[in-house]
């Protein structure tokens, strides 16, 4: 074989620092172990894989076409050497989620899996669905779990289960106790709303279809829990997974409204790199996410029908 898995290794990890030296401090290499490592696997196929930029290395053409079939080999033998270290084909697994699966879906599911393969290194990653997508695209992420819907041509996506977002205000409010909101009550409400590339955002942009830009966006915050204080805070009603809510309904100290007009109804998918390996570690997650919401399995993507026909 004309090249080694540490060649391959150090060339993923250039790939996404841009650098050689985060990438060998990223592998716990010197930098000239790193630098040569790269070296020997472009003189060895005489191609060059990066442009040199000054100090950060971007990849080529060359580069982004080997990345995927890199990746792929790499995941390959890991599971290779977790089968003969640990006698399992369960080892290292990188899941990246969105902040309402992340905080109130992903924790349950992340212990069962570990109960079931004790000896697997699990990773979670939570961040909002633009950021996930984009270190699946990178590989940096085994599987993403995403609450928007993602149109990218590298990406697999396959539908998981539905959600429903639901409108709340603080007890206080004027509202509270309100059976039906109207669009015109819409348009004249404060809201406190997730900020823009985050799913929750992308279905209440897509619910408020035709009167979005009459809105009056008071605050766009990262998290959830910020939304939902600021809300009992009185500075506006808010919109988030119901998911979310649901302690704050059983305290009282968040009430929910109702805009039965607009279609609240989103769904959550599974997203992975087309090019990348599924081990059976991603599939044993996928299966015990499925098991969680009683296997809803029935419905895919146009992306993910597409991808296998």
């Amino acid at each position: 074989m004309l090249f080694t898995l540490k060649q391959l290794q150090v060339f993923l990890a250039v790939a996404g620092q841009e650098n050689v030296s985060r990438a060998a401090e990223e592998l716990a290499l010197s930098q000239s172990a790193a630098s040569t490592a790269l070296k020997e696997l472009e003189q060895r196929f005489d191609l060059a894989l990066f442009d040199r930029v000054g100090k950060r290395l971007q990849l080529n053409e060359a580069g982004q076409l080997f990345r995927p079939r890199a990746a792929a080999l790499l995941a390959q033998a890991r599971e290779a050497e977790n089968y003969l270290l640990r006698h399992s084909e369960v080892g290292e697994l990188k899941v990246g989620a969105t902040l309402t699966i992340g905080n109130y879906l992903a924790i349950n599911t992340m212990a069962r899996f570990m109960q079931r393969h004790p000896g697997a290194r699990l990773q979670l990653t939570v961040e909002n669905t633009a950021a996930v997508a984009r270190r699946v695209r990178n590989f940096d992420l085994d599987i993403g779990l995403v609450e928007g819907e993602i149109q990218e041509p590298d990406l697999e996506v396959s539908y998981w289960r539905d959600d429903d977002l639901c409108l709340f205000c603080a007890p206080e409010h004027p509202w509270a106790g309100r059976r039906k909101l109207s669009d015109k009550d819409l348009i004249q409400a404060d809201w406190i709303v997730r900020e823009k590339g985050s799913g929750t955002r992308q279905a209440f942009d897509r619910a408020m279809t035709g009167i979005l830009p009459e809105l009056k966006i008071k605050l766009a915050l990262q998290h959830t829990e910020g939304i939902k204080r600021a809300v009992e805070a009185g500075l506006g009603i808010g919109c988030l997974s119901r998911l979310t809510l649901k302690e704050a309904f059983a305290r009282g100290s968040l009430l929910p409204l109702a805009a039965p007009q607009r279609n609240w109804t989103r769904q959550f998918y599974f997203i992975i790199h087309k090019q990348k390996y599924h081990s059976l570690g991603i599939q044993e997650w996928i299966s015990m996410c499925r098991e969680e919401t009683g296997g809803e399995t029935g419905k895919e993507t146009a992306a993910t029908q597409k991808s296998r026909s």
